[in-house]
């Protein structure tokens, strides 16, 4: 027999409404409360029912967290840190991935708008109108995503992108390339503009090479188009495609960083390619942890359209030197 929710109120000393908030609204109680009874349900072998807890307070404790590419290795740290922040507040979390495509996100957000109680976006691929529409149906917070009224998390690359692109102008580099991410990427967008921005207060040639998809296959197309623009440096959107130029780029004999210089975004592989990549750190990590406590603020009865920013920074690696005589 399963052990009932009484048992465990009888065997932690404490009411079989504290034995449910413990499970539906930890906030409610101090910790010392919430982790005697969580220790003593583990104990017996309690698990509170996910059906009965909707019917009783409205809510499924689930909440969802989408991406465009579970592959791409900014989303790992993410994803780990929305489901232990969710843990501690005794919520569990649905993934979904939607394969950069806003079809099936939106999809996927119907599916499970009842089965959780919101959502995290991160780097949500549809339109502003299609995430307000859901935002009215459910609870949403955003990451690297701005829409005015919305709870959101965004890792602000504009001082980052800019570090790099003075860093590479005191190494010498006047012709720089620019290897975007997805068109409706907000970081894209962002990262794109403060290079311009760079670009032009320094007087440096800027190229957009236009990246097929933000992967190492991506970035690895997208080096045989930066040989043909003869640009000394270049930055890509992300960590994968810039792992993608480096192996681009030794294909075709290009040297790293004698003949051109390579810097990444999001920090996500830096010391684990050859050369160690220089990139922007991002703090994917703490994005996620902060998304979630939004969120489950907003559940809580917090007002909506907070937003967080999270600084970058360049970390300068074994990728980036002084550009070739006659650049």
């Amino acid at each position: 027999m399963n052990p009932t929710i009484q048992q465990v109120a009888e065997a932690a000393g404490v009411s079989r409404s504290t034995v449910s908030r413990a499970f539906t609204r930890p906030d409610m109680l101090n910790p010392e409360t919430v982790a005697l009874v969580r220790d003593v349900a583990a104990r017996l072998g309690y698990v509170p029912s996910q059906v009965a807890r909707a019917l009783s307070t409205g809510r499924f404790g689930n909440i969802a967290l989408l991406v465009p590419d579970v592959g791409n290795p900014f989303f790992p740290p993410l994803i780990r840190a929305v489901e232990k922040q969710a843990d501690l507040s005794g919520a569990c979390v649905f993934l979904g991935n939607s394969d950069e495509n806003p079809e099936r996100e939106n999809v996927l957000l119907k599916r499970l708008s009842g089965q959780v109680d919101g959502f995290i976006l991160a780097s949500s691929r549809l339109s502003d109108a299609e995430i307000r529409a859901h935002a009215a149906r459910r609870p949403v917070v955003l990451v690297n995503r701005d829409i005015a009224g919305l709870g959101r998390v965004l890792i602000d690359s504009a001082q980052g992108v800019g570090d790099a692109i003075r860093h590479l102008h005191e190494l010498g580099h006047r012709r720089i390339a620019y290897v975007s991410g997805p068109s409706a990427s907000w970081s894209n967008q962002q990262r794109w503009s403060a290079a311009s921005r760079g670009a032009r207060d320094l007087g440096l040639d800027l190229a957009l090479i236009e990246g097929e998809q933000p992967s190492f296959e991506g970035g690895a197309s997208a080096a045989r188009l930066a040989v043909d623009t003869r640009v000394t440096a270049a930055i890509a959107f992300d960590d994968s495609m810039a792992h993608g130029l480096l192996a681009g780029f030794s294909a075709a004999g290009v040297d790293v960083p004698g003949t051109i210089s390579v810097i990444g975004c999001d920090d996500v592989l830096g010391a684990r390619t050859y050369p160690p990549l220089t990139t922007i750190s991002s703090g994917a990590d703490d994005a996620g942890r902060l998304a979630t406590d939004m969120l489950m603020g907003l559940l809580g009865g917090s007002q909506a359209g907070e937003t967080l920013r999270l600084p970058t920074t360049l970390i300068v690696r074994a990728t980036t030197a002084i550009a070739r005589q006659g650049s």
